[in-house]
């Protein structure tokens, strides 16, 4: 699952009780759960503090954990600050750059999703700005206060692109992430291909082939708009609508990866 974006909209109290319920209900039959980034509209990790709110989803975390639950986050860009807290307080495996996963016998790269493909040169340009350890670092000395407002003015200025932007799938050479799997389908054996960060679910199969076989290009969607998450059940990939989910109550989340 992925893009929930906590902390913005006014339903965002109401979009954290239905991802805590989701994840409730794996809790007991999940193997792994994946989260694919930007579940937080902005998060910086500070040495003594943590952002205020989320604390029904970091608890939910925390359960999953100590249910013996494998985590995985990959950061995304709006809350590519997270450093270390994650991993620390709930032994969740953090990510900052797509990585193969397996499980069951598959092989998954996944990622968020953000500045992949080189399609944008101006925001690969910000991406090594922000993941800058030095301006990081000065960024961290600002009073918290400071720092919030100046996140959250450039976060609103980059939804407004992001709302002008054409979300229907722009065919392989017009999408950055299939661009990147395509290069490293090259590189490696890969069975599924699963983003986020376009906001908008897509299950498509590649026309390349990865050693012979037929791989799919699986973007999960969003949390903030769709409620939409992938579920493996150990041989398909199914991309999954949780209102519906929660209308039919017949998904099945046995051994599942999301």
């Amino acid at each position: 699952m992925t893009d929930a974006h906590l902390g913005a909209g006014r339903d965002s109290r109401e979009r954290e009780r239905e991802l805590c319920a989701l994840l409730d209900a794996m809790k007991q039959d999940a193997a792994m759960v994946v989260l694919l980034g930007d579940m937080f509209d902005f998060w910086f990790s500070y040495r003594h503090v943590v952002p205020r709110g989320y604390i029904r989803l970091l608890g939910k975390l925390a359960e999953l954990a100590d249910a013996g639950v494998e985590l995985h986050y990959f950061v995304g860009n709006h809350d590519m600050w997270m450093f270390d807290y994650l991993e620390r307080e709930m032994c969740i495996t953090m990510h900052e750059e797509p990585a193969v996963l397996e499980f069951g016998g598959r092989r998954f790269l996944m990622g968020h999703g953000d500045g992949l493909g080189h399609l944008d040169r101006r925001y690969d340009l910000l991406r090594l700005m922000f993941r800058n350890k030095m301006n990081q670092w000065l960024f961290s000395c600002l009073p918290e206060w400071m720092t919030f407002g100046i996140a959250l003015r450039w976060i609103d200025s980059s939804k407004q692109k992001h709302r002008r932007e054409d979300l229907c799938y722009k065919g392989e050479e017009g999408e950055g992430i299939v661009r990147y799997c395509k290069e490293r389908m090259a590189q490696e054996d890969i069975d599924f291909c699963v983003f986020g960060h376009r906001h908008t679910p897509l299950q498509v199969t590649l026309s390349t082939r990865c050693h012979g076989h037929e791989v799919q290009y699986v973007n999960v969607g969003d949390w903030f708009t769709h409620r939409s998450y992938a579920c493996f059940d150990g041989s398909r990939l199914e991309l999954i609508d949780a209102t519906s989910y929660a209308d039919s109550g017949s998904a099945d989340l046995s051994k599942s990866e999301n």
